[in-house]
């Protein structure tokens, strides 16, 4: 049931890109479900969480291991400098409480995002919490989420993180948002009747036209996008799945959106932080 799903999917696509030669229905879907990964990932569904940097291709994983070459590190140097430069009204900066460069931020503090805030009893992700500080300590209007703002010092505070494992918390007052992601992240949806789960549970590993299904797992994020040459947040990225399902999209930084990234991060638990990371 799942493969003919994800089948169904990428038919839309396959079939106008090789119907015009003469490659049948039959042979696109085929191509679709039978294509492998390479083996070192080949067991994606059984494993333990893997990052979708083990998915790339080597050249793609070589570009977000230099800082020189990964072009999302140009994001992470103009998110340091609105840390450190960018006054609000009250003439503070982000730098102004947390130290020049992020120097009294927790690492490990970062890694536990999105985390339960008991002041608004619910979660909180970590550019939530940027927008917070953006508007209440430093006076200055809420800019949309995922917008290039917020996203420039998400991924700046992210960053210092790089290395530290994921560790969000999924039990006491966490556990009915972990629960409600993972509705949402199994919860078919849209014209073509997908999930989240059916690429990246049940065909992980995978191939669908030139690209490796992954675990979906949120590590690198923020992430540069090489198919929109430009960093992505994780909502965004969401709404973009949505789409592909045709199903009708959430603004970024909603409750829903809020539970689903406190799932599909606290699946990837032990995972080591990688953002910048690079995604096709």
């Amino acid at each position: 049931m799942y493969t003919k799903s994800i089948v169904r999917s990428g038919l839309v696509s396959l079939v106008l890109v090789l119907g015009a030669s003469g490659v049948s229905v039959a042979m696109a879907a085929e191509t679709v479900s039978a294509a492998k990964a390479p083996e070192s990932i080949s067991d994606a569904k059984t494993a333990g969480p893997v990052s979708g940097y083990d998915f790339l291709q080597k050249e793609t994983q070589q570009m977000q291991d230099d800082d020189f070459l990964n072009p999302g590190m140009q994001w992470v140097e103009s998110g340091k400098d609105m840390f450190n430069n960018l006054q609000g009204e009250n003439g503070k900066t982000c730098a102004s409480c947390h130290g020049k460069d992020g120097s009294k931020l927790d690492p490990k503090r970062i890694a536990r995002y999105p985390v339960f805030n008991e002041t608004l009893g619910k979660p909180v992700t970590l550019q939530g919490q940027v927008n917070t500080c953006w508007t209440k300590r430093l006076g200055h209007h809420q800019l949309p989420y995922d917008s290039e703002g917020p996203l420039k010092l998400e991924v700046f505070v992210h960053n210092l993180a790089r290395g530290e494992k994921v560790n969000v918390q999924a039990d006491g007052p966490m556990k009915p948002y972990y629960e409600r992601g993972e509705t949402i992240y199994r919860t078919r949806a849209g014209q073509l009747d997908m999930a989240c789960s059916v690429c990246h549970d049940h065909n992980a590993g995978k191939k669908i036209r030139g690209n490796t299904l992954s675990q979906g797992q949120a590590n690198g994020y923020p992430a540069y996008r090489l198919k929109h040459g430009s960093v992505a947040g994780l909502h965004s990225t969401f709404n973009e799945c949505y789409r592909l399902f045709r199903a009708s999209e959430m603004p970024p930084g909603n409750d829903d959106y809020t539970a689903l990234e406190v799932y599909v991060t606290a699946r990837g638990n032990g995972l080591a932080i990688e953002t910048p990371g690079v995604r096709f």
